[in-house]
């Protein structure tokens, strides 16, 4: 087997075997498709974000092409709760915009300002907020609206729209859309304060 197939064939069993043990901490039990990876990331301006936050990492399937997009000055914070995948993050991803945080996307504040970093561009969330209580969710959501700079955005991915009410109380602008081809299939809402260039601000 290619180094490249047994590489991914290590994150999927790393990734299932997190999904049985914590159920409620991932949405799938496979890590996300290519065609979700494209569609939330779709939003990003990557010639203007500086610092990019991600929520939920897991296997890095975002992360790692999130450090293929974007800037080589700009850098890249992933929150995870999860030890297993913090060490992998650790280990199987090798660049110095990377900073692997164990941690909760609640203390996305205190993260970036122990960093030393400013608030972020971009803030992207993979962790079941719908399966969470509503006032984690809200928590979270509000802790994220915060930690955002003026015009950045909250890029929230999930497999049911329970989350939707939360998301529309924090942000003053949210955008909907479905990815067919994932599986599960995926709803992913862009969330804003300013509406962002192009959307409609009726």
């Amino acid at each position: 087997m290619p180094p490249q197939a047994r590489s991914r064939m290590a994150e999927i069993l790393l990734f299932a075997s997190n999904f049985v043990r914590h159920p409620h901490m991932l949405g799938s039990i496979i890590p996300s498709s290519r065609f979700l990876v494209n569609q939330v990331l779709a939003p990003i301006d990557w010639e203007q974000a500086r610092v990019i936050v991600e929520y939920g990492p897991g296997v890095g399937t975002l992360t790692g092409e999130i450090l293929r997009r974007m800037r080589r000055d700009a850098h890249l914070v992933v929150i995870e709760t999860n030890r297993d995948f913090v060490r992998f993050l650790r280990t199987s991803l090798q660049d110095p915009r990377l900073h692997v945080e164990h941690n909760s996307a609640a203390q996305v504040q205190a993260v970036l300002h122990r960093l030393g970093l400013p608030s972020a561009s971009y803030i992207i969330s993979g962790i079941p907020l719908g399966s969470m209580p509503e006032p984690v969710q809200a928590d979270i959501a509000e802790k994220s609206r915060d930690a955002l700079e003026h015009e950045g955005q909250f890029l929230v991915y999930q497999f049911t729209s329970r989350v939707l009410p939360v998301l529309q109380r924090s942000f003053r602008y949210v955008r909907r859309s479905f990815e067919r081809r994932n599986l599960p299939p995926a709803k992913v809402f862009v969330c804003a304060t300013q509406v962002p260039g192009g959307w409609d601000a009726s």
